[in-house]
């Protein structure tokens, strides 16, 4: 879906696909047996429990989208099905416009190409995103700054399925007319607006296909790999939260910025696996986004003893609210990548 001259938003046809591999992190990553850790941030804010909540991680940071559920149902429900089946993981921002809109959900990143390519230099790690059928227009809510909206098809109000995108700017004047009118169907909260200008600032490039208009990092040349990318996962949450790492008991899902030494800064997703007895994580090793940012009081790997020390975790029972200090997770499986909660305070 992209934009003309008049801003517009479409949704690309089929293109060449990328291939996978395993992430050379991953590798490193069982090399040194990676723990991984969280922590707190200072602020627990709170938003209506009402409509649905859906945290994003990003590669400049974490933000929550708010969703209206009962303005525009049936396209809250079609994002849902791709963030609960994990459609939008590790899910490649493709499109950028200056001022206007930041766009994802047409590609899947799954790691760097290997060495031995038949193709040496062309990117072959990259997947289009599994497409629902299309969803009915819902045009009641108005394009305005810091919501978000589907894209679609020129000429075809609805044909909405996968790709959506950040309004950076008041659009209403444009999108709430073009093609149908654009279905806002949520709204960023906290700071989440500044983490998509942050991406709104990089250079674009063009890639081709739909990313004609990609923000990259750090690319001088070539086709972009992971490092160059702007990379987000979804899920959903109970509660509206600005701190780092985050256990809640509802998903069993303990996301936490962890800091990998030479490998680098990631936001990394853990499993409750077992509650009984021992507490056991296992890392979800599909959904590592690296991170530009190196956030103060961020977890640690500690590699000679392979633990993860945390200074501090919110934790969310329900609605519940209580945090953990100087949290340890000690790897006792480096094949499944599963970790045991060895102390708290």
């Amino acid at each position: 879906m992209l934009f003309s001259t008049t801003r517009k938003i479409k949704q690309p046809g089929a293109g060449a696909v990328l291939n996978r591999r395993q992430s050379g992190v991953l590798s490193a990553i069982r090399g040194t047996a990676l723990a991984a850790t969280v922590l707190m941030a200072t602020t627990v804010a709170s938003v209506a429990e009402a409509n649905t909540l859906v945290r994003v991680t990003s590669t400049f940071g974490d933000f929550t989208l708010e969703l209206f559920d009962d303005q525009t149902p049936n396209t809250v429900n079609n994002f849902l099905g791709y963030v609960d089946r994990g459609d939008y993981d590790m899910t490649v921002v493709h499109r950028s416009v200056n001022d206007f809109v930041i766009q994802v959900g047409a590609y899947n990143w799954l790691g760097d190409c290997v060495n031995e390519s038949p193709l040496p230099g062309v990117n072959c790690s990259a997947s289009f995103t599994e497409q629902q059928a299309p969803v009915v227009n819902e045009p009641v809510v108005s394009n305005t700054e810091g919501t978000i909206a589907m894209a679609k098809v020129d000429g075809n109000p609805n044909s909405a399925t996968s790709q959506w995108f950040i309004n950076l700017g008041d659009n209403s004047e444009n999108l709430d007319n073009q093609n149908g009118g654009f279905t806002a169907f949520g709204r960023v909260l906290g700071e989440g607006l500044s983490v998509a200008r942050a991406i709104n600032d990089l250079e674009e490039r063009n890639i081709g296909g739909a990313a004609s208009e990609m923000p990259v990092r750090n690319l001088s040349s070539g086709l972009p790999k992971t490092e160059n990318l702007v990379l987000m996962s979804a899920y959903r949450v109970d509660r509206f939260s600005t701190a780092m790492h985050v256990f809640e008991y509802s998903s069993g899902r303990l996301a936490t910025y962890v800091n990998l030494g030479d490998l680098g800064t990631y936001s990394l997703q853990f499993n409750l696996v077992q509650d009984t007895g021992e507490i056991i994580f296992a890392l979800d090793t599909t959904n590592m986004v690296p991170l530009e940012i190196t956030p103060e009081g961020m977890a640690n790997y500690l590699p000679g003893e392979q633990k993860v020390a945390i200074p501090s975790v919110e934790v969310n029972n329900n609605g519940s609210v209580s945090v953990l200090n100087n949290v340890v997770l000690r790897m006792i499986d480096e094949s499944q990548m599963r970790f045991v909660l060895e102390s708290y305070e």
